[in-house]
């Protein structure tokens, strides 16, 4: 039976609607005292592993979603460029419920944290190339990598698309 093709719509990020996946971190002024505002970060199960990934345009359909258990992680564009993102919530389960799976589109001028075993599908963006920050450990992508193929799993591939 062929696959499935799903339409996520992503919606203009915001703090709230992103809560249940992470933080959105946007610019606060110099000098501003720690707080909640501030990303919650963990990493204490590993070496940190600060670095400007280079990735080349996956466009905006996906088949596949990954999570990590051991840290956070954090990502934003370096050149100000939006991207979207999929995201489905940190579960027990050996994989995300479809229902659960959202998109957000991410201005520049922020970046998010994603929360430890959130699910997520992305970076994608529509130009051929762009530049991240991201911050998790320095063996995360050995070592906690959990991947799920939703094509094998539920047949299904999704499309993110924006309402603008």
């Amino acid at each position: 039976m062929p696959a499935s093709l799903q339409q996520l719509i992503a919606q203009p990020i915001t703090a709230e609607a992103f809560k249940p996946f992470g933080q959105v971190i946007f610019p606060t002024v110099d000098g501003a005292v720690y707080g909640s505002d501030n990303a919650q970060l963990h990493l204490e199960k590993g070496i940190p592993r600060f670095y400007i990934m280079r990735l080349q345009r996956l466009g905006c359909r996906f088949s596949r979603i990954t999570r990590h258990q051991r840290c956070t992680q954090c990502l934003g564009s370096l050149g100000g460029q939006s991207w979207l993102m999929a995201v489905a919530p940190p579960r027990e389960w050996a994989y995300p419920a479809l229902a659960e799976i959202m998109a957000f589109q991410i201005p520049g001028n922020c970046f998010i944290k994603l929360e430890v075993g959130t699910w997520h599908a992305g970076p994608h963006f529509e130009i051929d190339c762009m530049d991240f920050y991201n911050l998790e450990l320095a063996d995360t992508n050995q070592v906690d990598h959990d991947t799920c193929d939703l094509l094998t799993l539920y047949n299904v591939e999704f499309h993110i698309t924006t309402l603008i």
